[in-house]
C-alpha cells in the first residue's frame, strides 16, 4: 500500500480541480491490487488442490484395505474422498468467479461487494479444510485401530490397561491438535496475508466518494 499512500498525499496537495482525477487514479490502483490479490488466492488454492491430488496417487492404501476386508469401510473412504474433491472444486470455482468479477468491474460498490464476498469464501474455505483435517485424522485412527488385523495385539493390551488406553488417546488428541495448529499457521500465513490486503483495499474504497 506504499504507492497508494504516496498517491493520497499527492492528492491532498493538489487543488480541487484535480481532485476527481486523483480519486480515479486511487480507484484504479486499488482495483489493480485487489485483482492481483484475488488471483493469488486462486493460484494458491489450485496449487493446494493439485498437491493433495497428486499426493493421493503416490500413497498406496490398497494393501491395508485388503487386510481389513471391510468393503463398507472402503466405500466410506471413497465417499469422503469424492465429497472433499467436489467441495474444494466448488471453492476454487468461486475463487475464479470472484477474480473475474473483480478484474472486470468498474463500479465501486460492485468491487467492494466482491472483496467482501471473496474474504468470506476464503474464510469458509480455510475452516472447511481444517475441519476436514480433523475428520480425516479421527477416521483414519479409528479405522486403523479397530479394523486393522495388525493392531489386534495392541487392542487387547489397551483394553486390559485403562491407563495405557488413556495415554494413547491423549497422544492421538495432541497429534491432531498439533497438525491442526501447523495447518492453521500455514493458512494464516498464506491466505491471512492476502485477506488483510483485501480488507485494506476495502477500507480505502469506503473513503472514496464517487
Amino acid at each position: 500500500m506504499k504507492e497508494l499512500d504516496l498517491l493520497k498525499k499527492d492528492w491532498k496537495k493538489n487543488s480541487d480541480s484535480f481532485q476527481q482525477i486523483s480519486e480515479t487514479e486511487i480507484y484504479k490502483m486499488i482495483h489493480k491490487q485487489s485483482s492481483s490479490t484475488v488471483k493469488w488466492i486462486l493460484v494458491i488454492s489450485i496449487l493446494e488442490f493439485s498437491f493433495w491430488t497428486f499426493s493421493n496417487l503416490f500413497i498406496n492404501t490398497d494393501d491395508l484395505l485388503r487386510k481389513m476386508n471391510h468393503p463398507e469401510i472402503v466405500l466410506a473412504l471413497d465417499i469422503l474422498t469424492y465429497f472433499n474433491y467436489v467441495v474444494v472444486l466448488f471453492f476454487v470455482i468461486n475463487f475464479y468467479k470472484n477474480y473475474k468479477t473483480i478484474s472486470t468491474t468498474v463500479a465501486t460498490k460492485t468491487l467492494m461487494s466482491a472483496i467482501l464476498r471473496t474474504r468470506k469464501i476464503v474464510q469458509y474455505y480455510v475452516w472447511y479444510n481444517l475441519g476436514m483435517l480433523v475428520i480425516i485424522c479421527i477416521f483414519s485412527y479409528f479405522i486403523t485401530f479397530v479394523y486393522n488385523p495388525d493392531m489386534a495385539f495392541l487392542r487387547e493390551k489397551l483394553a486390559a490397561d485403562g491407563k495405557a488406553m488413556f495415554f494413547t488417546v491423549g497422544i492421538l488428541i495432541l497429534t491432531i491438535l498439533g497438525l491442526l495448529g501447523i495447518f492453521w499457521c500455514i493458512y494464516r500465513l498464506l491466505y491471512g496475508t492476502l485477506l488483510r490486503k483485501l480488507y485494506a483495499n476495502y477500507k480505502e474504497l469506503k473513503k472514496i466518494d464517487f
